[in-house]
């Protein structure tokens, strides 16, 4: 009759427990849209250059040697492989909780009490054997083993794993962008080098060719033909096209020093193909359709996986509200002398509990950390399509650059042959006076400058294109 009584009051407390666990607060609902426009408005062929490698992407043989150093070196990269470590380790510990935790004690100590007191007189009077009485002060010598397992009735703690599955995804594609931002850094500041070296070409060419206008004025000047102004007006333009290549050298050594940074070692010369970088000529360019971003872009699939995780963290959230059972157990032998310690059965040991808790009164903290864990969610959601729209708008960005850099390109080159040709015209006038020196040296002038911008507006399409690759997600498979 006692035991039915024991038994019906824990059946009324565990009910309590669960109907105070039903007043669980609902879950935020959250709905991610992958939606993107059917095409970039250039057609929807499904071809990709992000499904190149970038050994065949890139086919110049001193930039592959780079890119190929960089992923070898970078310390960036090495940092985010940590990152992969950190997360997978977290895994362990997730899937370890899942399961019981298992141990052996072994312990000693000494007690004494009073002899008048319940447990002193129960001691006292208590035999051992024969004769004989407990010693005083009393010893106590332990050895088992225990073991204690919380029981994932609300799949908490496999919803904590699921979690730290998807962080440790989200780690990798966190990898993978960036190395696809690594590779694309390295060509970009390799077509960089390679500019300022044709700026460099060029700009001691036109010195060159001052030099010799220079004579050519010094010589009139003694004819009297033309003025000491002349003369000084065109000995600074000299010193103003050798300023700007101390300039270039400047550009040379930065970019250079930016490079060996990317490569994880200290400063040294770059090899590179120092031939005509107008002749460089960019690999095909196919977008394919936006609806590939999902997969192709390392941070789009980073992004997601960070809001599943989220998600997954809200129901272990929402768990912690329900009553949650915990079973410790342990078995050994104790006695109060060493002698004894091993006299079966009397020695031996054991215990079995079973403990139903959950908060019923003061929920605040389990509240509020259930309110942050929504509000993660729906940052995660936010993030997801922000960084969606953000990889449509590069790709569409870049894409528009392409196209509208090769008709200025083109608008340019026929600028700079007109002004070559107008700088032979211009010296052959000048010669027979029937121009000023000033038309001469604005003609010098703005022919260096628009050949300069035109190596500038070729090194802004190697640039584009490789920055719509990495855009489109390429470089990292």
């Amino acid at each position: 009759m006692r035991n039915l009584k024991i038994y019906n009051s824990i059946c009324v407390v565990a009910i309590l427990l669960l109907l105070a666990s039903c007043k669980a607060p609902a879950i935020a609902p959250t709905k991610a849209t992958s939606t993107v426009p059917d095409s970039y408005g250039l057609g929807k062929d499904t071809v990709n250059i992000a499904s190149m490698s970038w050994k065949n992407f890139f086919k110049d043989k001193y930039l592959q040697d780079l890119i190929d150093a960089a992923i070898q070196n970078n310390q960036e990269l090495q940092i985010t492989l940590q990152e992969i470590e950190i997360a997978k380790n977290d895994i362990r510990v997730r899937k370890g909780a899942l399961l019981p935790s298992v141990g052996l004690r072994a312990g000693a100590g000494i007690e004494k009490v009073g002899r008048y007191t319940s447990q002193g007189a129960g001691d006292a009077t208590t035999e051992i054997m024969p004769g004989k009485e407990f010693p005083d002060p009393l010893a106590d010598f332990t050895l088992g083993g225990y073991a204690n397992w919380e029981v994932d009735i609300w799949k908490k703690l496999r919803n904590s794993k699921k979690a730290a599955v998807n962080r440790f995804l989200a780690s990798i594609e966190g990898k993978n962008f960036v190395l696809t931002n690594l590779i694309s850094e390295v060509a970009d500041s390799y077509y960089e080098l390679l500019s300022l070296d044709s700026q460099l070409k060029i700009v001691r060419e036109n010195v060159q060719l001052q030099k010799d206008a220079l004579e050519i004025v010094k010589v009139q000047k003694e004819a009297a033909r033309t003025t000491e102004l002349a003369v000084q007006k065109f000995q600074a333009e000299v010193l103003s096209s050798q300023e700007k290549e101390f300039q270039i050298l400047q550009g040379i050594k930065e970019t250079e020093n930016k490079i060996n940074f990317l490569l994880g070692r200290y400063p040294q010369e770059i090899q590179r193909d120092k031939s005509d970088f107008s002749s460089l000529t960019s690999p095909l360019v196919n977008a394919g359709i936006p609806s590939q971003l999902l997969d192709n872009r390392p941070d789009v699939k980073q992004a997601e996986f960070q809001l599943v995780a989220a998600k997954l963290d809200v129901k272990a959230a929402r768990a912690e509200f329900y009553p949650s059972l915990d079973i410790s157990a342990g078995y050994g032998v104790n006695a109060f002398n060493t002698k004894y310690l091993f006299t079966l059965p009397e020695s031996i040991l054991y215990s079995l509990v079973g403990d139903l808790t959950a908060p019923l009164i003061n929920r605040n903290a389990i509240k509020a950390e259930f309110k942050s864990a929504n509000s993660r969610q729906l940052q995660a959601l936010f993030n997801y399509e922000r960084t969606l729209l953000n990889a449509y708008l590069e790709v569409s960005t870049q894409l528009s650059k392409i196209d509208n850099l090769q008709k200025s390109y083109r608008l340019k080159s026929q600028e700079v042959t007109a002004l070559k040709k107008s700088i032979e015209v211009s010296n052959d006038l000048f010669k027979s006076a029937r121009v000023d020196y000033f038309e001469v040296l604005m003609t010098q002038r703005d022919a260096l400058e628009s050949t300069l911008e035109l190596v500038e507006t070729k090194k802004e399409q190697l640039n584009a294109v490789v920055r719509v690759y990495r855009n489109l997600g390429g470089g990292w498979k």
